[in-house]
């Protein structure tokens, strides 16, 4: 915060030094000071500050609204305004400059803080999501296969430079148009038509692949066999955003491609999908909605207690914890996907450790759950991949807690069979259950089951699981029904060779 440089734009001598000191007790650089709109724009050049309060009311020719939008131009820098007016014209013209936050007149030093620490916040995660959309852009236009997106009711949003040239339609006349009109497929033998992979993405609502011998009608009438790999774009939440489709030219491949040629291009298909997964999940998540209500909220209203504002940043933190986990699983997903994920078995002594682990889950996640732990078996020392093993239990707890009623008992077992060399752990709840026909799809990524209703959740958590028992070179069971449970049954062998 020291290190924070901010420049004052109010024509009122005595509010401008009030509010310099304000800032400068608080710990902030003051950079400058500004009474004119012109005079400011110069001071910006000048002082190059991180943030500026700008007086809506400036002497001169320009507001400060006019200012700010002149400034904009200019340079990309959080402007919270400052003013004795919020009226609805006033508000409307100040948002179409698109500032960080609106203080009226009068606020305290805190309100000051609360508005330049918020604005200061909220322009770091606009300009990070900005970084990672451009990222995703340059990703999708610099694929060697066609990328088609969609939104949910199967209208173009989007094509890359591989898409335009395969399909023969420029992304400009294609946007807005039915997919089915540009991406038009036929059955090579046959000759008839094929059903578009994106009609069946939207329908089922899973990740869909183009029969063998489907080729691609584009609009000079040309034929191209190719081959496609179609997937859901979805929130958080489950609700379906449209969806996106990537495919390539197969024709060449038809005739020379040996099949380890086709299974190298297979892997580096899923490759990308992997990476265009991890960059597109920046903007499909819920946390930024809050954090932008939390902000706007804390912008807007002047007469917030100290425990509403509390309450406020604490939803912003929580929301910010919530989006680096979903991003550590994206990345972990990521690593297995693209066989990256190694097991590093050490020593370890099991009891002491799920014990631990229970006691600290239970220290930081707050919930009212008891977990109860019990063991059996009389070795206790193993070798496994600490790390890994935390995965498993951690998510296995977190689904029994989140999925039971509150005051419920989850039951955390370890049977140690020195006989066979095993240790199985056993995570057991009395929650919602799982239906028995999503069983099978349990350990996929993003699939969640059809009655967890408003329960967040990413889908990630099962699937982590079923790739960390897998570099154990462990087995994974479950036994679950509705309305009345779920038991977890994880089997590892004690000594896995590092």
């Amino acid at each position: 915060m020291a290190s924070t440089k901010i420049l004052v734009v109010e024509d009122e001598v005595i509010v401008s030094k009030t509010i310099t000191s304000q800032l400068n007790q608080l710990g902030y650089v003051v950079t400058a000071t500004a009474s004119s709109g012109d005079m400011a724009i110069a001071k910006v050049i000048e002082t190059q500050p991180d943030l500026i309060l700008m007086d809506i009311v400036l002497k001169g020719s320009m507001d400060g609204i006019t200012t700010a939008a002149h400034i904009r131009e200019q340079i990309d820098i959080p402007i919270i305004y400052l003013t004795a007016y919020a009226d609805d014209s006033t508000l409307q013209r100040a948002k179409e400059t698109q500032p960080v936050g609106y203080i009226v007149k009068p606020f305290t030093a805190d309100d000051l803080r609360v508005a330049v620490e918020i604005g200061l916040f909220k322009h770091q995660v606009s300009r990070e999501l900005q970084d990672n959309r451009d990222q995703l852009a340059t990703l999708l236009r610099s694929m060697s296969d066609g990328v088609i997106a969609t939104d949910a009711e199967g209208v173009i949003t989007f094509m890359n430079p591989a898409a335009e040239a395969l399909t023969g339609w420029q992304q400009d006349e294609a946007l807005g148009q039915a997919v089915t009109t540009v991406f038009q497929l036929i059955d090579e033998v046959t000759e008839t038509p094929a059903e578009n992979s994106i009609t069946k993405v939207l329908r089922f609502q899973q990740v869909a692949y183009l029969d063998n011998f489907t080729a691609l009608v584009t609009k000079t009438g040309t034929q191209i066999p190719i081959g496609d790999s179609a997937s859901p774009l979805k929130r958080l939440s489950g609700e379906i955003l449209g969806a996106v489709v990537v495919f390539w030219n197969m024709s060449d491949r038809r005739q020379t491609e040996l099949l380890s040629q086709a299974l190298a291009k297979e892997k580096e298909l899923n490759q990308l999908k992997s990476q265009f997964v991890s960059t597109v999940s920046h903007e499909f998540r819920n946390p930024l909605a809050i954090i932008r209500t939390a902000t706007e909220l804390l912008g807007i209203r002047q007469n917030l207690t100290d425990t509403q504002k509390n309450a406020y940043l604490q939803r912003i933190k929580t929301s910010v914890r919530s989006m680096n986990q979903l991003m550590e699983d994206v990345l972990f997903m990521g690593q297995a996907e693209a066989d990256r994920l190694v097991c590093q078995p050490a020593p370890i002594h099991l009891e002491q450790f799920c014990q631990d682990l229970a006691e600290e889950f239970l220290m930081f996640d707050g919930s009212a759950h008891t977990i109860v732990f019990n063991s059996q078996g009389d070795r206790q020392n193993a070798w496994m991949d600490e790390k890994l093993l935390r995965y498993i239990l951690t998510n296995l707890l977190s689904n029994a807690i989140k999925y039971s009623p509150p005051n419920t008992t989850v039951q955390l077992s370890l049977r140690i069979d020195s006989a066979e060399r095993i240790a199985t752990f056993l995570v057991q709840d009395h929650g919602i259950g799982i239906p028995e026909a999503d069983q099978i799809q349990l350990f996929e990524s993003f699939f969640r089951a059809t009655n967890v209703t408003s329960i967040q959740g990413t889908g990630l958590g099962l699937a982590i699981v079923k790739r960390c028992v897998d570099a154990h070179l462990g087995h994974i069971s479950l036994i679950s029904t509705v309305g009345i449970g779920t038991t977890v049954s994880v089997t590892l062998p004690l000594d896995l060779t590092p």
